[in-house]
């Protein structure tokens, strides 16, 4: 894709305000202009086939699937396509997770909106987009003889309960974020302490916040 072609682009974010204000900030550029938009991670990946869209925007809380769930099943069936993640987390939570699950670029919403522009021309010409911060944590990696950390092996809803339970949330508050049954999330708690070896949710809290992982 040339600098002058038209960018389509493709917003997944369950927020309308959020749509909206995405849309608007893209608006300004003649080179960019929004071909589809869902609500959820099922009706992205629903809808954007026929958008005819060359790059994503997804955001990464979603009800029903999560947009690192999302991002895997579009790159496996549609491997051409750019995806750039956007997200309220701060970058050290979930980038590098984003990057290896095969994103594009990663950016916080909290990123001026030249930056957003700048980002989304730069995976449309096929190259990554991380900000100046995330690319040294990542210089800073290469070379390192260090062991993986524990929360790096853990499955996307594995990790995502892990950074709620964190957060203060309960069992049944992450069940109803995340439109999933109260089991369903008991279980994910429980392997969560199998898999780090802990005894109970404050204990998943003080590695939370002892790795960054969390506010």
């Amino acid at each position: 894709m040339t600098e002058k072609a038209t960018i389509r682009v493709f917003i997944a974010d369950d927020h309308a305000i959020v749509r909206e204000g995405l849309k608007q900030i893209l608006a300004d550029s003649r080179d960019i202009v929004v071909g589809g938009e869902a609500e959820n991670g099922l009706d992205a990946i629903r809808l954007f086939p026929k958008s005819r869209c060359h790059v994503m925007l997804l955001d990464i809380s979603m009800p029903d699937k999560n947009g690192i769930e999302v991002l895997k099943q579009i790159k496996k069936e549609y491997p051409d396509t750019q995806v750039l993640m956007l997200s309220m987390h701060r970058e050290d939570q979930y980038a590098i997770r984003s990057l290896k699950a095969g994103a594009a670029g990663y950016l916080t919403k909290q990123a001026a909106p030249k930056e957003l522009v700048v980002a989304i021309r730069q995976v449309a010409a096929g190259q990554k987009y991380v900000s100046a911060a995330l690319a040294q944590t990542l210089a800073s990696q290469v070379g390192e003889d260090h062991t993986t950390p524990v929360h790096d092996t853990l499955s996307d809803r594995e990790y995502q309960t892990l950074t709620l339970i964190a957060s203060g949330k309960t069992v049944s508050d992450i069940a109803l974020e995340l439109s999933l049954s109260v089991k369903t999330v008991s279980e994910y708690r429980a392997r969560l302490l199998v898999k780090m070896k802990l005894k109970n949710s404050a204990e998943l809290t003080h590695y939370a916040i002892r790795n960054h992982l969390v506010e």
